[in-house]
This record gives structure tokens, sequence and C-alpha cells, in this order.
């Protein structure tokens, strides 16, 4: 059953096959493998989630209120990513005038901290509904706007990095975002759920963006509060960043992570060198481009490339850099899974 296979991977066990997980949101993909529509079809994403063996679903929860209905935030607009494009935005406003307002700011003041024993209730309904209608995978729980992340929503780009120009100020204006991001670790804590992804994509393509030492200083630490919150509760913690976080995997492992999940960008050789025995790794040198623009040998190599490691580690689960997007050709995508679960068998 996949849930066990991505339960033994959670636990370091060695499943009998890698285990799997994917992002996918190419609803041509899943209409091809299911005949069903994802747009119109409840079920359809969860007939093909049981069609390509996920064992684990990638999943946070931020609370039951989005924070533009309780302060502010930048609407820094969105690029095409969706089928169709629906989810293409152009506005863009920022509601902050000049970095003094930024460097003014308290998320906890802003957004309020929810009642906890509500908040708890509410993400205890949201996991035990999405664990009942997913039967088959790991459901977790999560928070998405930790700290860069949630700074990055609130702020934009240009008035976030003008800010941190200014450290000291600014790392007292990420104490608030990281409050915050607590009080929701608190509420998950007390839940039923076994793993928690805690996410925050704190670093560019070309790796971090502010000195490493404003992050050792300013942002691990909180990160180390939170999942020793989750720790004392029994719960796994695998951290999620996009881009390149290499030089800062072993911060993340000290401040407590019992995994990652990250993209091609950041070191797969890195990471398995230094925690293929004693962490979850979700990953593999599988990137999303080369499923769009590449050739079936091309998709073969970083496939072939990824079991060489992947299949000593006793944790790992595989999973395409940056997932499934919609301009993926299908048959790239399917030649990609009948590959794959042809060959990852331990």
């Amino acid at each position: 059953m996949s849930h066990k296979i991505g339960m033994q991977a959670m636990r370091l066990e060695s499943p009998e096959r890698l285990a799997h997980t994917e992002y996918v949101s190419n609803y041509a993909l899943v209409r091809a493998v299911t005949h069903r529509d994802p747009l119109t079809d409840d079920g359809a994403m969860r007939a093909f989630n049981d069609a390509w063996d996920m064992d684990f679903l990638w999943g946070t929860n931020d609370g039951p209120v989005d924070w533009e209905k309780r302060g502010r935030v930048t609407d820094m607009g969105h690029a095409e990513f969706l089928e169709g494009g629906t989810d293409r935005r152009d506005t863009v406003q920022c509601p902050f005038e000049d970095v003094e307002d930024v460097l003014m700011f308290d998320a906890v003041k802003e957004y309020g901290l929810p009642d906890i024993d509500e908040l708890t209730a509410y993400y205890e309904r949201a996991h035990c509904e999405n664990q009942k209608a997913n039967p088959e995978q790991v459901c977790t729980g999560g928070y998405y706007k930790t700290v860069v992340s949630g700074a990055i929503q609130a702020f934009g780009w240009d008035m976030f990095l003008c800010a941190a120009a200014d450290r000291k100020r600014f790392a007292k204006v990420l104490e608030g975002f990281a409050e915050l991001s607590l009080h929701h670790v608190k509420a998950w804590a007390k839940t039923s759920i076994q793993v928690y992804i805690q996410h925050d994509d704190m670093v560019w393509s070309e790796g971090a963006f502010m000195h490493p030492g404003f992050y050792r200083s300013a942002i691990f630490p909180h990160y180390k509060r939170m999942w020793d919150v989750l720790h004392d509760a029994g719960k796994a913690v695998l951290f999620c960043s996009d881009a390149n976080f290499t030089d800062f995997v072993d911060d993340i492992a000290q401040a407590g992570a019992d995994g990652f999940i990250f993209e091609p960008m950041t070191s797969l050789d890195y990471v398995v060198s230094k925690y293929g025995q004693s962490k979850v790794i979700i990953s593999s040198k599988l990137d999303c481009r080369t499923l769009t623009f590449g050739t079936k040998s091309d998709i073969k190599f970083e496939i072939d490339e990824t079991l060489k490691v992947a299949k000593k580690c006793p944790g790992f689960v595989f999973a395409v850099g940056n997932h499934v997007p919609s301009n993926i050709p299908i048959e790239n995508a399917l030649y990609f899974y009948d590959y794959l679960s042809s060959n990852w068998r331990r």
C-alpha cells in the first residue's frame, strides 16, 4: 500500500521501492491517465495519485483567514502556470510607501494570532478530511508563509530587499513573522498529523540573496524554536524551499529538520553524502525543464543518475524538480513515469 511505503520512507525504513510524490498541475496529463477532468471532477486528482503510485502528498495550510483579509499585503501579480493561463494576474500593488513603513512593521499586530484552540480544531478537521479523501497517501500538515516567504508576501521583493539592507532592524521585523508562524506551529503540533512541512523560499537560484551570516543569526534560530515544538509532539519535520540552498543544508539539519524537500538546484549529491542515511530526502536530478524540453534519452539519464544514489537512502522519495506543470508534453510525462516505475525497486 502506498501509505505504508510513504511512512516507511518517513521513518527511514527502506521500503521495497523508492517512495514517490509529485505536485502536478498538468491537467491534460491527469485526463490522459484517468480519463477524468480535474476541472470538473473532484475525484480526478485522487484517481491520478493512485494511478501514479503517489505515496506522499505535499501539503501546507496557513489557516482559515487569508492575510489580505486581516492586514496589508503586496500584490506582485502572477505569471502563467496553470492550463490556459487562468492564474495570470497583471495587477501589481504595494501598500508600503517607503522602507521606513517596512522597518516599523509588526506581523503579529498586523495579522493577529487566531485563538489557539479554534486554530487547532480547524487544522485537525482539515487534515482528517484530507487523509480520509486520500487514504493511500501520507498527508501532511504544514505552514507556507514562514519567515522569508511571509515577509516577501507582505512587502514584495523591492521593499523586502531595500529593508533587508538594515540588518538589525529588519531582523526585528522577521521576528514578527516567526512569532506568527510559531503560533500556527503550536496549533499543528496538537493535531494528529505525523509529518509537517515547513516551507520557506529563502534563497534564489544563485543561492543566498542576503548575507549568509544574517540567515544564521536572524532566520535559522527561529526554525529551531518551531521544530523543537513539533519534535516534542512527536512530529517529523521536513524543510522545503525552492532554488539553491546547498550552502545552508547543514544549518537546516542542525536546526532540527528530519528531511529536506528541494529542487535539482540544491546539490542532491551533497545532501546524500552527508544525510542520505539519516534524513528523509524528497528530490531527484530530474528537472521539470528536462521533461518540458528534453528528449527521452535526457529524461532517462537524469532518472538513472538519481537512482544511482537514491536506492542507497532509506528515506528517499522521488520527485521531479519543481514538479509537473501544465506545459510538459504528455508523451514525456508518461515516459518518465513508466521508466521510473519500472526501475524504482531496491
